[in-house]
């Protein structure tokens, strides 16, 4: 992530701006919706290294005077899907992407949860997003040139 940051800033006009923005290293839950109703399901278990790495890459950036933060904020992401397979597809990219263990237990969960009788059931699956701008500043630090130019 440092090198892609390195490259932005490489890449930006002096006061160009960087947005960053990923999911929060918190564990997204899952419920059920049904008439207007929230049923909690689960919370997935997620490992948190590659977002940590992302905010000390962010950190590490900003103190060699690469980029200066002008803001940050966090604001919630509701996924509403509309099938148990949607969210079994959405899931598997999950678990592949972030190399996370199986979900089958949530799977099940959220299978019984819906097969309860009654209006259309909908998952929803919950958690943070986090933006922050970064500004390049008018002298940002240049990489050293190369002795074979």
């Amino acid at each position: 992530m440092v090198h892609a940051l390195h490259e932005a800033q490489r890449v930006l006009r002096p006061h160009g701006l960087l947005v960053d923005l990923r999911p929060a290293a918190v564990h997204r839950r899952v419920g059920v919706t049904r008439a207007g109703r929230y049923r909690p399901v689960g919370v997935m278990r997620e490992t948190f290294d590659d977002d940590r790495a992302a905010d000390r890459a962010v950190t590490q950036v900003e103190r060699e005077g690469r980029f200066k933060a002008e803001g940050r904020t966090v604001f919630a992401c509701n996924r509403f899907m509309d099938s148990l397979d949607e969210f079994q597809e959405w899931l598997a990219d999950s678990v592949k992407l972030g190399k996370l263990p199986p979900h089958d237990w949530l799977i099940r969960r959220v299978e019984r949860a819906m097969d309860v009788t009654g209006s259309k059931a909908r998952v929803v699956v919950s958690g943070p997003l986090v933006l922050r701008m970064l500004r390049k500043p008018e002298a940002a630090l240049q990489p050293a040139a190369s002795a074979d130019r």
